[in-house]
């Protein structure tokens, strides 16, 4: 039977120390380490019978008990001192601080994580380019209606505020262009300007924008939350690839209604200007639209609808890109939500650059 008892010296203990009995002997130890009126304390283990790996750290952390008081071990059976040397009190874990890595380091470590988000793009890029295009052919693993679903949440839904948004523009760059030309005579130029900056730049462009804050952050924050809930890993279990069944759809609602709501932003953005000649400069409304028509090509309407099929494309990848990239709970959505909108500006303005270059540098 395990025990311990209190002598003028310290105190005995006996019989078995296991893990199933060291734990009783603590409050007894505690208490007659308190009301030892000694500077000094000896531990007496000679009718220790038995000692396991508990047992023996316990002895090694007794003079951890007696932090005020030396407290020094004696007697222990020669059967289980080599047992008892054997094992050794697991130290205390020495909170180090963090090493600060170089810089150099540090960079490196940045340009590999840029390195393998860039592959990670390309892949995603690659793979829903080639989906889409075979679901042109097949459409198995896409959800019957999806794309219906999609085009009216993405383009039918848009229109009024694309609508209102360039028949501002329209109006707004029609009276700058006014004030300027104005001090020339050349009023009516106002219509060519207006008519060739919209389709080509503000037409595409500003759809594009308004679409990425609209549509693009709702496909990231949708697939994020697809991603939190486990629904992607659902559908991989079902033997459904989640390209097929969530993006693709949606890329080509994209492709689709992008190129139509730049034409509507084209021709609302046109009446703005048409009302405003009319208001401010007093040129009737058939002179002003005259006038564009006699001042647009087929390719300043081609070159708009080029950039907003590039647009819509650009878009939906970065913002599945982002949605998939998603880690974290709700503030992860919301992140990914920012950056999809935050990156697909910076696309779009890349692409438009790029665009520039084709259509307008002197080769």
């Amino acid at each position: 039977m395990t025990a311990v008892q209190g002598d003028d010296q310290g105190f005995a203990l006996s019989g078995a120390l296991t893990v199933h009995t060291v734990g009783t002997l603590v409050p007894d130890i505690h208490a007659l380490i308190a009301a030892f009126p000694g500077p000094a304390l000896r531990v007496d283990l000679h009718q220790v019978s038995q000692l396991d790996t508990s047992g023996a750290v316990f002895l090694h952390h007794l003079p951890a008990l007696s932090p005020d008081k030396p407290l020094q071990l004696e007697g222990l059976p020669d059967h289980l001192q080599p047992f008892f040397d054997f094992v050794v009190a697991p130290a205390a874990a020495e909170e180090t601080p963090p090493r600060r890595r170089p810089a150099l380091e540090r960079l490196g470590a940045r340009v590999d994580a840029a390195f393998a988000s860039i592959a990670d793009f390309l892949y995603l890029t690659a793979d829903l380019t080639i989906f889409s295009v075979q679901a042109l052919l097949h459409r198995d693993g896409i959800r019957k209606g999806s794309f219906t679903e999609q085009a009216h949440a993405i383009g039918a839904q848009a229109v009024q505020i694309v609508a209102l948004i360039l028949f501002l523009i329209g109006a707004v760059s029609a009276l700058q262009s006014a004030a300027q030309l104005r001090q020339f005579g050349a009023d009516i130029f106002v219509a060519d300007l207006l008519a060739i900056g919209l389709t080509r730049e503000l037409g595409p462009l500003m759809t594009a924008i308004i679409v990425s804050g609209r549509s693009g952050s709702a496909i990231a924050a949708e697939v994020a939350t697809m991603k939190f809930t486990e629904e992607l890993d659902a559908l991989r279990t079902m033997a459904m690839d989640p390209l097929r069944f969530v993006a693709v759809p949606k890329l080509w609602a994209m492709l689709v209604c992008v190129p139509l709501l730049t034409t509507i932003a084209d021709f609302v953005g046109i009446l703005g200007g048409t009302f405003v000649g009319l208001v401010s400069m007093d040129i009737p409304a058939t002179t002003f639209l005259n006038q564009v028509f006699s001042a647009l090509f087929l390719k300043d309407l081609l070159t708009g609808l080029v950039k907003s099929v590039s647009f819509a494309w650009i878009i939906t990848i970065i913002a599945v890109h982002r949605g998939l990239k998603f880690s974290g709970g709700a503030a992860g959505v919301g992140e990914a939500t920012t950056s999809s909108v935050v990156s697909s500006l910076f696309g779009i303005i890349v692409l438009d650059a790029f665009w520039g270059l084709v259509f307008y540098l002197k080769w």
